[in-house]
């Protein structure tokens, strides 16, 4: 009865808010550099979330406060090699992964990108690896399906020559045929000529599903509870397109040798279809998502007035060196490199969770359970003795001996350590295969209708896309 107590409450009520204020400022992060507000509230880091902008408003603080701030009053960001070090490559694989990645499961199952704790990863990743090895992408009959995609993409452009074609669209059907090559061929998709194929990538590309999802991992209860009404202003992910075709080529049978699938039906791993149906979705989407963006903006930068001499520069490599291998052309890679360095496939923060007695990263002791990251889009940037004038689309710093070593430690386009992108090889065959077709064959200009704000970033849920989600550009073939 005693808590029934008018005064008593009264007194509660003023007690909360004053330990909450109290347990803020004793908090050990309140040493980290960051805004007062970050110390007490998320909200404001949230608000940018819900607005697609969080890995710009991070970096801004980071410009603000340096390689190290506090974005939350639980939550830090690192923009440092030592960060990166001790983060994603501490015993190899770096900490545990938060539960930010449970919004990654597909059909219910865990995949290799979701697994939370290292062993789990290890144990999957131990299976597929192998297809993505460097020598198996190298391999004729992977390269060759590259190839073809490629020439198709090419089929697409020569068309368009008169009028405009829409980058976005055709180099994520690109994406979108390569990696389902890759991953199951021969039941991948052939959407750069059919158009239903083409519809299956729009479904996954085109997400609203933004909001949905933050809400689900910030708040799962009230998710649960207003789920049946939250559709109306906030779309949950849905791609039946994509289920049919993925469901339907895992339950295959003799999948080409060279491709994912095949290897996760070798007996010995005992995966259930429905896991095999996951893992090929999961990287189905990555593979669409992440290429096709990445070379979206790289394309639209290297097309700018302003840039034109780096189309000449590579043009002129690829007109003289006809028979080299894509990954011989120094100056084709130094391009990639810089796209992937200002346009990374996923800028946002890889979220983990500081094992249990805390740690110390980069000076800055952090409390066990403290959620802490780093964002490609900042570790690339942040540094300007490694990467001066970082706002500068710069091929030529690749080429320069001097800090090369820094500027490789620092490229987290494909994060680092254990759990970094399995699909690296495969992603860098792909963009530059396509690039050297291109612009072995065209100048690429911007359609006048394009403006600079329509390319700006737009956070997804980990990845990036042009805001207006189009780029429309126009085709001029060259002179031999």
């Amino acid at each position: 009865m005693a808590l029934l107590n008018p005064s008593l409450l009264r007194l509660l009520i003023c007690l909360i808010p004053i330990f909450y204020v109290w347990k803020c400022l004793s908090s050990p992060l309140r040493k980290c550099p960051g805004p007062w507000s970050s110390l007490f509230t998320s909200w404001i880091l949230k608000w940018h979330e819900f607005h697609a902008n969080r890995t710009r408003y991070v970096h801004h603080l980071h410009v603000l406060y340096g390689p190290v701030v506090r974005i939350a009053p639980n939550e830090v960001s690192f923009a440092s090699l030592e960060g990166i070090k001790e983060i994603y490559c501490s015993g190899g694989s770096g900490y545990d992964k938060t539960e930010f990645y449970n919004l990654f499961q597909v059909y219910g199952r865990r995949t290799m990108f979701s697994t939370l704790n290292k062993a789990d990863h290890a144990k999957r990743k131990r299976i597929l690896a192998d297809r993505y090895a460097n020598t198996n992408i190298m391999r004729p009959v992977v390269l060759d399906g590259i190839k073809e995609r490629s020439l198709r993409f090419i089929g697409r452009c020569s068309e368009s020559v008169g009028g405009t074609v829409d980058l976005f669209i055709c180099l994520h059907d690109y994406a979108f045929d390569c990696i389902t090559h890759h991953l199951f061929h021969p039941y991948g998709s052939d959407s750069l000529l059919k158009q239903g194929d083409e519809e299956i990538m729009k479904e996954v590309t085109f997400d609203e599903s933004l909001k949905n999802r933050l809400l689900q991992y910030y708040h799962p209860e009230l998710h649960k509870l207003i789920g049946n009404i939250l559709h109306y202003f906030a779309k949950p992910r849905q791609t039946p397109l994509a289920d049919n075709l993925v469901l339907g080529a895992s339950s295959r049978t003799e999948p080409a040798q060279f491709t994912l699938l095949s290897r996760m039906q070798e007996k010995n791993y005992n995966l259930e279809q429905l896991d095999m149906a996951a893992e090929c979705l999961d990287h189905m989407a990555a593979g669409i998502d992440t290429t096709g963006d990445a070379l979206c903006f790289l394309m639209w930068e290297i097309s700018q007035p302003n840039m034109i001499h780096v189309q000449q520069r590579l043009q002129e490599e690829l007109r003289d060196n006809p028979d080299v291998e894509f990954d011989r052309l120094p100056y084709l890679d130094a391009v990639v490199l810089e796209g992937l360095r200002c346009f990374p496939a996923i800028p946002m923060s890889l979220p983990r969770y500081v094992p249990n007695g805390g740690r110390t990263i980069d000076g800055f002791f952090v409390p066990g359970g403290t959620i802490v990251s780093c964002q490609a889009y900042s570790t690339q940037r942040i540094d300007q003795n490694v990467f001066p004038n970082p706002d500068t689309f710069n091929p030529d710093r690749w080429l320069e001996e001097r800090g090369d070593l820094d500027r490789k430690r620092l490229f987290f386009a494909f994060a680092s350590g254990g759990r970094g992108c399995v699909g690296k090889h495969l992603a860098l065959a792909e963009m530059k295969t396509l690039l050297r077709d291109v612009y072995t064959r065209f100048k690429t200009v911007p359609d006048e209708t394009m403006k600079p704000e329509m390319m700006q970033m737009s956070d997804q849920l980990i990845s990036s896309q042009p805001r207006e989600q189009k780029c429309l550009m126009r085709l001029v073939p060259l002179q031999n």
